[in-house]
């Protein structure tokens, strides 16, 4: 019997990095707004995968309710708009791999990023074949731990098993009781985990 018969993915950080589009967009959306944009990658990629709000406290603090509204509404749409057009940089053997895992397992994302977003990557890298469902914080208004508990639920996974790249990732699993793999070429540095994968091609040995 394999170990995992669902695999479910973080997107940014895990399956692509969106990081320099994103920069440029958020910076784009500061100077909208009056701020001077000073954002940078080092700056945004240790944010990816907080919820928008965890990210305005930490790049932002002194923005006013309604810059941080006007910022939110420009990013938003910007960033689901351009990647959708252009896409980001993929990881190595990104395809390649899920393409061979989708024949054993079943492939889902969860992601604390806005509505339209998870369709970009998909749009942009024509990725969705190999997807049987998904699920955000922009849509459902949860924290990443129940997405993950609403996903296991409404596909009657058994054995599901979530791939991730931050200590919130992790925190998300451990909430939703699912094992964790943490993807060690991504944003994060993460210490505790049920196995590690170097490089993306990894999980086509950890999940069996």
């Amino acid at each position: 019997m394999q170990r995992y018969d669902g695999i479910i993915f973080d997107l940014d950080g895990t399956l692509w990095d969106a990081v320099e589009a994103v920069v440029e967009i958020w910076n784009n959306a500061l100077l909208s707004v009056g701020i001077e944009p000073k954002l940078n990658y080092d700056e945004l990629s240790k944010c990816m995968g907080l919820l928008i709000e965890q990210i305005f406290d930490r790049v932002i603090p002194f923005a006013t309710q309604e810059q941080r509204a006007a910022i939110k509404e420009k990013c938003t749409s910007t960033e689901n708009y351009y990647l959708s057009e252009h896409g980001g940089i993929l990881y190595d053997d990104v395809e390649e791999t899920l393409d061979s895992l989708s024949k054993t397992h079943r492939l889902y994302i969860v992601s604390n990023c806005q509505e339209g977003y998870i369709q970009a990557f998909f749009n942009a890298h024509g990725l969705k074949k190999y997807f049987d469902d998904y699920e955000c914080a922009g849509r459902t208004g949860k924290q990443k731990g129940d997405n993950i508990s609403e996903i296991v639920r409404r596909n009657d996974l058994v054995r599901p098993v979530y791939v991730g790249d931050t200590v919130s990732d992790l925190e998300a699993a451990t909430q939703a009781n699912v094992p964790f793999i943490y993807a060690k070429y991504g944003f994060g540095d993460v210490e505790k985990y049920d196995a590690c994968a170097e490089k993306f091609s990894d999980l086509k040995d950890l999940v069996f």
